[in-house]
């Protein structure tokens, strides 16, 4: 199993076209089901940072094939004031499996 985080911060006028594209992205995952991939997004208490989780046996996995995030990734570093990516290590879980 492959794990991913990514974390970025949306620009504020470009925060509402980012929640639609977003919802996007989990209504296809819902509907296609991929198998063995786990997706998360978390949006910070700042409303416009956010953390994605990805966990699959190869990642991107089934993501760049999927209509809804290649027009999610379109302009995406435009829309972020920054963004940044890693890999980590689970230093303690309690019922979280990654």
């Amino acid at each position: 199993m492959e794990t991913i985080l990514i974390r970025y911060r949306v620009r504020p006028e470009d925060l509402a076209e980012h929640m639609v594209l977003l919802r996007a992205v989990h209504e296809e995952l819902a509907r296609t089901r991929p198998a063995g991939l786990r997706y998360v997004t978390l949006r910070l208490d700042d409303g416009r940072s956010f953390v994605d989780i990805a966990v699959g046996p190869e990642l991107p996995g089934p993501l760049p094939g999927m209509e809804s995030f290649r027009r999610f990734r379109v302009g995406l570093e435009g829309r972020c004031e920054e963004r940044s990516s890693a890999g980590f290590t689970v230093a303690g879980s309690y019922g979280f499996e990654v």
